[in-house]
């Protein structure tokens, strides 16, 4: 009943971001979905998807399933040169992965039973989660640029000045080390999601050989960070320092759009914030950083792994820091409010599985009240943050503090062999 709610209840959302998004003229996650299953799509999310449903399979199985994605995406990259179809940049193939996810769909429904077919079914229900999730972004952040015409980027700007302007100072340290650090920094900032789907085939490595899933995976947080963060985003709508200060990016925004042409190397001046227009093309993706979530999580699931693997979640998240103020996609309170949701979202799921106890409600309610107080104080108070940065930057930096102190605090208390629940004795046998 549970399962059959939550799918009602994603059928539900889907269509109507599917409804919202053909309002506006583009296609929604499911039209986009179908499509990809004839026309070129991006291939990086597909064989993504791939790759995590083949935790499920063998060896064996896995080879066959690869060999199906690659021998589909010939056929299809060979017929479109033959008929010399153009297809956009980057989308040369990937078909072939979203066929083999269908078919083992179709195969576990039609060849297998029991737990064998759950198993099978959860693992392409994985994969095509990953695939539909960046296209519910997409929509999402879609609807953000057509439905808030002003932003709250003096706002936020004005508020920064509690913590000295990080993006101005990260944003000056980037020009000064040249070409070779932005390069640098713009793949690891682009590639985030590659390094999610490393650290989460590390964690379900051993689903085909015990054939069940673990109870927590790094997966599950990914989405839901991913589908609740662009509805703070309609809240707390925000372009990012470039765009609101700047000549803009990728595309988007420009000088006649921002509020002044002032980043990096000016900092804003301090005066009584106000919403201001911006265009219908650029997101509104900066309240909280999702980048910053993401890479908190990256990290987190990566402590009880190898030594290799620890080091690469603390780089990840040091250089996903340095690249979204760097390159002036983000504030610095924006990267703060980032962390406290990462920690909340991690926090409630860890809860759920536990049954909602009292120390993970707790920890939930903390991370909660603190996000909310993060958003209202950036919102109702920028002018004495910025004033007074020497009581609100602290106080900032410790509300963020508390939260990973009680993460930490609560996370080791249930991991310790105290905190195992106490098993019950076995019935015995009445005497006769």
């Amino acid at each position: 009943m549970l399962w059959t709610a939550v799918g009602v209840v994603a059928l539900v959302f889907l269509i109507g971001l599917e409804i919202t998004a053909r309002h506006y003229g583009e296609r929604g996650p499911l039209s986009t979905q179908v499509r990809e299953v004839l026309f070129a799509p991006k291939p990086g999310p597909l064989y993504g998807g791939l790759a995590l449903m083949m935790v499920v399979l063998t060896w064996r199985q896995r080879f066959v399933a690869a060999g199906v994605a690659i021998g589909v995406d010939a056929v299809f990259v060979l017929g479109r040169w033959a008929c010399g179809v153009r297809v956009p940049e980057g989308h040369l193939f990937g078909n072939g992965a979203l066929w083999a996810m269908l078919g083992c769909a179709v195969f576990a429904i039609t060849r297998r039973t029991g737990t064998e077919r759950v198993l099978l079914l959860k693992g392409v229900g994985l994969g095509l989660l990953l695939v539909t999730g960046r296209k519910i972004g997409d929509s999402w952040l879609l609807i953000t640029s057509k439905t808030r015409p002003t932003v709250l980027d003096p706002y936020v700007a004005t508020a920064d000045h509690a913590l000295g302007n990080p993006s101005w100072l990260a944003g000056r340290a980037l020009d000064a080390i040249g070409p070779a650090g932005s390069n640098l920094l713009g793949l690891i900032y682009a590639q985030l999601a590659v390094a999610a789907i490393v650290v989460a085939l590390y964690q379900l490595r051993k689903v085909a050989a015990e054939r069940r899933f673990p109870r927590h995976h790094l997966v599950r947080t990914f989405l839901l960070i991913g589908l609740l963060g662009p509805a703070i985003y309609m809240i707390f709508p925000v372009v990012g320092p470039v765009f609101a200060y700047g000549p803009g990016a990728s595309g988007t925004g420009g000088v006649e759009w921002s509020v002044a042409n002032l980043w990096p190397h000016t900092p804003p001046p301090i005066a009584m914030p106000h919403p201001v227009p911006y265009d219908g093309i650029t997101p509104r993706n900066c309240m909280p950083s999702l980048h910053t979530a993401w890479a908190t999580a990256i990290f987190i699931h990566t402590r009880t792994g190898p030594r290799l693997l620890r080091y690469a979640g603390t780089f990840w998240l040091i250089a996903t820091l340095a690249a979204t103020l760097g390159f002036g996609y983000h504030y610095g309170v924006d990267l703060v409010a980032g962390v406290v949701f990462s920690l909340t979202v991690e926090a409630a799921l860890r809860t759920f599985d536990r049954g909602w106890d009292r120390s993970g409600l707790r920890l939930v309610a903390h991370g909660t009240a603190v996000f909310t107080l993060l958003l209202v104080s950036y919102r109702w108070l920028p002018v004495h943050m910025a004033a007074r940065p020497w009581l609100f930057g602290p106080l900032v930096l410790l509300a963020m503090g508390s939260v990973i102190h009680g993460y930490l605090r609560t996370t080791k208390r249930w991991t310790s062999p105290d905190a195992a629940p106490a098993l019950l004795p076995e019935p015995q046998p009445e005497p006769v």
